[in-house]
């Protein structure tokens, strides 16, 4: 059975030096965490996760219409109030509130398929806050014909900071399917913005009978008639159908503060704009410039093709949604981690998915990538501390990290990699597909400089456990050493029906210069959460670049 145990690992050959680790847990009780009070929590075994929000019983997705609203913080979510797999029953909007991101208190549905242009489910969609400070809804329904339709509904008491109750006006849907739209690939539009001539506008994804992927874009002048603008905000053949568009602005370049997306546009503004690829269940993102009067976003230099772009998160994550939190003025993403295992085990424990820790978004120094962070709320619950400092990890060593006795852990380390002599070569098309590269590779594989890093969730034997790990190369054709980090769910469990690839991603990283690497892990029950960071000034967050990747694997005990 395996346990919260951890340590750190190096399977480095022996002409290599030793890698000096810095590592401090922060253990947190899960009581603290759970957000739901114990009388509407129901437990479904130890691997329910805690770190992450999911409601006390079945099936969760998409994060929809995330806010801040009146001092409470809400999140409303994909929900089947009926069963813990998708298709049983039609979805609903779960809603739970929150005073600090952390923990929740649920909420009566705020929408549920009662009406005939939603009869089938309300599908994902977005808030958005009126001139008058009023939220709205825009989302999919799929109405008694099976057609993907836009919807909207308002609070019924805007007083309420809590937002219990939603009324679905009559002259629903506001944007009916188009003629050249498959009828079951028109949906989840985004919050919509304001443009200078004080027109609406609200992108949709649409999948044309062609196989092409588009995000259409719609304008309004009072929430209620829109109409088609002539050009997409993005299209392509390539990707096929994409999903859960969000389109938002960003400050100046290392400038961490976020913007509303209802803010007067900068023409020099850049824009992130998201798309969920279904071909491939993955986020992806590009800075470029959002053109106000056109309605089109300009790539700055990106393929077309989505798949190419940069990506939120290495793991098991989609279809994430971001908000702008004006209490504290910063941009919070969530997402979706789905489950691995199979759909019956579903069923027999009660629930499925959770969503992602929240995290704090920001344009790097280089003005062509995000940075991120978990929101600092999370450091609220540390409670314990367990150290290990200046310990030495030789070629196939490892050091358990002792005094590890609560059910989650927040884990921040630091690898000093002193010498990069003999480090392997690395042709460039191994640089396009790194989780390739972490499966070849894996931790037990011994390289010049590494691998090194940790076992998490391990049994005592060490037969189940999930390893995270570095790898230094050098490019054959420049000569630059490049960093690449994995996460292995290979070894996880020993059962055969579950889905558990290795995932890792190339991070840019001067480990010439830094000879260190800073690795923060949420270890919570059967969900990992990774971040990277360059470490300018040993326990500080200076840095130039930082990759997360959240894996959910549910059945380890």
């Amino acid at each position: 059975m395996a346990e919260l145990r951890l340590a750190t690992c190096a399977a480095a050959a022996a002409a290599a030096a030793a890698v000096a680790v810095h590592l401090c847990l922060l253990l947190s009780p899960s009581s603290s965490l759970r957000g739901l009070s114990e009388s509407s929590t129901v437990r479904h075994g130890s691997y329910r996760t805690a770190y992450h929000f999911q409601p006390a019983k079945n099936w969760q997705n998409d994060p929809n219409g995330p806010m801040y609203y009146k001092g409470v913080y809400h999140l409303f979510y994909q929900y089947n109030p009926h069963n813990a797999s998708w298709d049983k029953g039609n979805l609903s909007w779960g809603h739970t509130v929150s005073v600090d991101l952390v923990n929740w208190s649920a909420i009566d549905n705020a929408l549920d398929p009662d009406s005939p242009f939603d009869s089938n489910g309300c599908w994902s969609g977005s808030a958005t806050f009126l001139p008058d400070g009023t939220p709205v809804f825009l989302y999919t329904g799929i109405d008694a014909s099976s057609e993907q339709v836009q919807n909207v509904a308002f609070p019924k008491n805007a007083s309420d900071p809590l937002l219990r109750e939603w009324v679905k006006p009559s002259y629903n849907p506001v944007i009916p399917l188009p003629g050249d739209v498959l009828s079951r690939n028109f949906r989840d539009p985004s919050t919509a913005w304001l443009g200078r001539e004080g027109l609406w506008r609200v992108a949709v994804s649409a999948g044309f009978m062609d196989g092409t992927g588009s995000t259409l874009v719609y304008r309004s002048k009072d929430f209620r008639s829109w109409e088609r603008n002539a050009e997409p905000l993005y299209e392509s053949a390539s990707a096929g159908m994409v999903e859960c568009p969000d389109l938002f602005p960003v400050e100046k370049p290392g400038v961490q503060n976020g913007l509303d997306l209802l803010a007067p546009s900068d023409a020099a503004a850049r824009h992130v704009l998201k798309l969920s690829v279904m071909a491939t269940h993955q986020d992806y993102y590009v800075v470029g410039r959002y053109d106000d009067v056109a309605d089109t976003f300009a790539l700055a230099g990106a393929d077309n093709d989505c798949r190419t772009w940069h990506r939120f998160d290495y793991g098991h994550v989609y279809a994430s949604k971001s908000f702008y939190d004006a209490g504290k003025k910063r941009r919070v993403l969530w997402s979706w981690a789905n489950e691995s295992d199979p759909v019956q085990d579903y069923v027999a424990r009660g629930w499925a998915g959770v969503q992602t820790v929240p995290r704090k978004i920001w344009l790097d120094g280089d003005g062509k990538q995000l940075l991120q962070w978990p929101i600092e709320e999370i450091e609220t619950l540390r409670k314990a501390r367990v150290g290990l400092l200046g310990a030495e990890v030789n070629a196939g060593g490892m050091n358990e990290i002792i005094g590890v006795a609560a059910t989650q852990a927040d884990v921040e380390v630091v690898f000093e990699v002193p010498a990069l002599d003999g480090a392997e070569n690395l042709e460039t098309n191994q640089l396009l597909d790194p989780q390739r590269l972490c499966g070849e590779n894996g931790a037990s594989v011994r390289g010049a400089v590494g691998p090194f890093g940790l076992l998490v969730l391990a049994s005592v034997d060490l037969q189940e456990h999930t390893s995270v790990f570095f790898r230094v190369f050098r490019h054959t054709d420049d000569g630059k050493y490049k960093v690449l980090m994995c996460t292995d769910l290979r070894r996880s469990t020993k059962r055969t029906d579950v889905y558990k690839p290795p995932y890792g991603g190339f991070v840019d990283i001067d480990i010439q210069k830094e000879r260190s690497i800073s690795l923060r892990t949420l270890v919570c029950f059967s969900s990992l959460t990774h971040i990277q960071q360059i470490q300018i000034i040993i326990c500080t967050k200076n840095s130039n670049d930082i990759i997360c990747s959240c894996n959910r694997l549910t059945t380890r005990w």
